[in-house]
C-alpha cells in the first residue's frame, strides 16, 4: 500500500481543507492523475496519485482541516480487474469484462452528467450538495439550468441524497407577509479558508496602516487611438491582445521611480526601499479575490506583460496559481472598471503601501484648452496609500505622473 499525503503547501503555509475528492474508493487511477483538491489560505491545488493502482482506503473525507504530511488515503499497486482474477479464479475473462463494461458505463455516466451541467450549475449543485438526478431539466435537450436548481432549492428541495417534499405556501400569511419558512430565508455556509484570509488581510490592512485616498481622473483619447491602431499588428507578432493593462503598468513603474517611497513597506521601525518592480494585479475569482505579481514588470515589453496578465488570470479563475506566483509583489493595481465602477477607494495589500484602482472609462463633457468642450473617454482613478510612509504631495504627484504617462502614451513607450 502507499499512502496519498498533504504536500508541501508553501511558505508559511500548515494545513489545507479538502475541498473536492475527485476519486472515491475502488477507482483506478494512473501514476500523477489527480486525486483530490486542497483549499489553503491561498490557493487551490491538486494531490496527485503517487502511483498507478486503485484507491483502497479514502481517511479524511470532504470539509475536514489537515496538516502538511497528513495522510489522506491508501492507493494499492495493480487494478481492480487483477483483484477481481484473484477473487473468481474459476471465471477470470468473464470477472474482468463485467468490471471492464461496469468501468466504461460508470464513465458515460459520468461524462453524460458533466455534459449535462454547465459549469455555472456544477458550481451550484457542489456548493449545495445536490443529487441532480433530483432536478427536473428545463433546459434544451432536458438540460438542467441554473433556474433550474435555484427554484429546486427555494421549494425546499433536498441538500442530501434524496429529495425531500416541497413545502407548500400556508393559507395564512406570515408576518413578514411572505409564505417561505425560516429555512428557506436564510442559509449558513462555511466560509472558505481563502475567503477567510482575504477578511483577515482586508481587516488587518485597515487596523495597522493609516489609509489615505487621492483621485484623479485620465483622458483616455490618446491611448484608445494608439490602441485601435496597433491592435490587430500588435496580436498577429506577438499573439496577445493589446489591452490597457499594460499601459497603466507602464505608468506606475515610471511614477514608482520618481517616488520610491510609493514602493516600499514599513518593518517594524524600518523603512524597506524595494530597488525592483513586481506589480500585482487583482483577480477576481469564484473563490475570492486574489492578486498574482508580474515579476521584474520594468524589464519586460507590452507584449511580455499582457502575456503575463492572460496566463496569470486565466490560472487564477482556475485555481492553478501556485504560492510563490501570489507573494512578494511591491505595488498592485486593481480593475473594478471590468464590473462597471465608476469610482471606488481600494484597500490596501498588506504590506504593500500603495494601490492604484483604475475604474469605468465613460464619455464625459470636458472643456478643452481653446475654451471649447468635448465628449472625451474619460476614466477616474484612485490611489489608496499609507499615509505613515507617503505623504500628501508624494501621493498626488504619484497619481498626476500615472495620469500624464497614460494621456501621452508615447512617452512610457520612449520610458521618458
Amino acid at each position: 500500500m502507499t499512502d496519498i499525503t498533504v504536500p508541501t503547501l508553501g511558505e508559511s503555509v500548515s494545513e489545507a481543507i479538502i475541498a473536492k475528492w475527485l476519486k472515491k474508493e475502488g477507482d483506478e487511477v494512473q501514476a500523477d492523475e489527480a486525486l483530490v483538491e486542497l483549499e489553503t489560505d491561498k490557493v487551490t491545488l491538486e494531490v496527485n496519485a503517487p502511483e498507478a493502482g486503485v484507491i483502497t482506503k479514502i481517511t479524511v473525507g470532504e470539509g475536514a482541516t489537515v496538516e502538511v504530511g497528513a495522510v489522506l488515503g491508501q492507493i494499492k499497486a495493480g487494478s481492480a480487474a487483477n483483484d477481481s482474477k484473484k477473487v473468481d479464479k474459476a471465471e477470470p475473462a468473464k470477472a474482468s469484462a463485467v468490471k471492464l463494461e461496469e468501468k466504461k458505463a460508470s464513465a458515460s455516466a459520468v461524462e453524460e452528467d458533466e455534459q449535462k451541467l454547465s459549469p455555472a450549475v456544477r458550481k451550484l449543485v457542489d456548493e449545495n450538495k445536490i443529487n441532480p438526478d433530483f432536478v427536473k431539466g428545463t433546459g434544451k435537450d432536458g438540460r438542467i439550468t441554473k433556474e433550474d436548481i435555484l427554484n429546486y432549492i427555494e421549494s425546499g428541495g433536498s441538500n442530501g441524497s434524496k429529495p425531500q417534499e416541497v413545502r407548500q405556501p400556508s393559507s395564512a400569511p406570515s408576518l413578514s407577509g411572505s409564505s417561505r419558512t425560516a429555512n428557506q430565508r436564510e442559509e449558513k455556509v462555511a466560509m472558505t479558508k481563502l475567503r477567510q484570509t482575504i477578511a483577515n488581510r482586508l481587516k488587518q490592512a485597515q487596523h495597522t496602516a493609516a489609509i489615505l485616498t487621492t483621485f484623479n481622473e485620465v483622458d483616455m483619447t490618446n491611448v484608445m487611438a494608439l490602441r485601435n491602431e496597433y491592435k490587430d499588428q500588435f496580436e498577429k507578432k506577438h499573439g496577445v491582445k493589446l489591452g490597457f493593462m499594460s499601459f497603466f503598468v507602464k505608468a506606475v513603474i515610471n511614477a514608482l521611480k520618481e517616488f520610491p517611497a510609493v514602493n516600499a513597506e514599513i518593518s517594524g521601525t524600518d523603512i524597506i526601499y524595494k530597488n525592483y518592480y513586481d506589480i500585482g494585479v487583482a483577480v477576481s475569482t469564484p473563490q475570492g479575490l486574489v492578486v498574482p505579481v508580474v515579476r521584474d514588470a520594468d524589464q519586460k515589453s507590452f507584449a511580455q506583460i499582457e502575456a503575463d496578465i492572460v496566463d496569470l488570470g486565466a490560472r487564477a479563475r482556475d485555481g492553478k496559481l501556485s504560492m510563490n506566483e501570489m507573494q512578494g509583489g511591491t505595488y498592485t493595481i486593481t480593475n473594478g472598471g471590468v464590473f462597471g465602477s465608476l469610482m471606488s477607494t481600494p484597500i490596501l495589500n498588506a504590506p504593500q503601501s500603495g494601490i492604484l484602482g483604475m475604474h469605468k472609462i465613460q464619455k464625459r463633457p470636458m472643456v478643452m484648452p481653446n475654451g471649447t468642450i468635448e465628449a472625451r473617454p474619460m476614466m477616474y482613478i484612485a490611489m489608496s496609500y499609507d499615509h505613515r510612509i507617503i505623504d500628501g504631495r508624494e501621493s498626488v504627484s504619484f497619481l498626476v505622473r500615472v495620469k500624464e504617462g497614460i494621456e501621452d502614451p508615447q512617452r512610457l513607450m520612449l520610458d521618458i
